[in-house]
């Protein structure tokens, strides 16, 4: 006799152990939820509001952390981008990252004319340089005549 007897087992697991199993999976995705989801789309909305906003004169930043003048709103996708003095690109709006300076709005141009009025005032002429040789020796850079 070295079978042993068999008895029988109690029931399977009732249906209130597997709410207490499926608890920890529904906390865990409701902290997902508070953490990552909701920040997320409130990023995303706050970013399509921004590029909505974009105007003409606005300086933006790109994905490629280039900074420019926005000189034209071409469409509800495209915007012209002065980078230089003389040097404008079209662009794609979801390209702009973030927008460093608020323009003034140009009255006379309409969304999608352009005008040749200057966005911003032109810089200021550079102080006349004194030779370093001349300041040290008193002459102050002046050429006699």
């Amino acid at each position: 006799m070295f079978i042993s007897q068999a008895w029988a087992q109690s029931g399977g697991a009732g249906s209130g152990d597997f709410l207490v199993q499926l608890f920890p999976l529904i906390l865990i995705f409701v902290v997902f939820y508070f953490l990552l989801i909701r920040p997320q789309q409130a990023k995303v909305r706050a970013q399509r509001e921004m590029l909505a906003g974009v105007k003409r004169g606005d300086r933006v930043v790109t994905g490629g952390g280039i900074i420019g003048l926005v000189t034209k709103v071409i469409s509800d996708n495209e915007v012209q981008v002065e980078l230089a003095e003389g040097v404008r690109v079209r662009i794609i709006k979801q390209t702009i990252t973030d927008i460093v300076a608020r323009g003034e709005s140009v009255r006379g141009a309409k969304d999608g004319e352009e005008d040749d009025k200057p966005l911003l005032p032109p810089p200021p002429p550079a102080p006349e340089r004194k030779s370093l040789l001349g300041s040290l020796f008193g002459g102050g850079g002046k050429k006699p005549s």
